[in-house]
């Protein structure tokens, strides 16, 4: 999981390049609905991502269904 930290009124380039350095398949990236510059970040974070050949998905579309638990390497794991 990665922490855009755009609460911190960080600029436009500093929450892409936060997002970006070091993103990977099913990750969840933290954003926050009055970031100053969120609104601005996510254009180019949504086409960065496309360029790696990776999708944005609602969370609820990362998690497994049924009676699951975390690993200690926080992996979700099926019972």
């Amino acid at each position: 999981m990665g922490d855009s930290l755009d609460w911190k009124d960080l600029s436009a380039d500093e929450i892409v390049d936060r997002v970006m350095k070091d993103i990977h398949a099913g990750d969840i990236i933290l954003f926050h609905n009055n970031g100053l510059h969120t609104a601005e970040a996510l254009p180019i974070i949504l086409e960065q991502l496309q360029e790696q050949g990776l999708t944005a998905v609602p969370v609820s579309e990362l998690l497994l269904d049924g009676d699951c638990y975390i690993d200690i390497n926080g992996i979700q794991r099926q019972k």
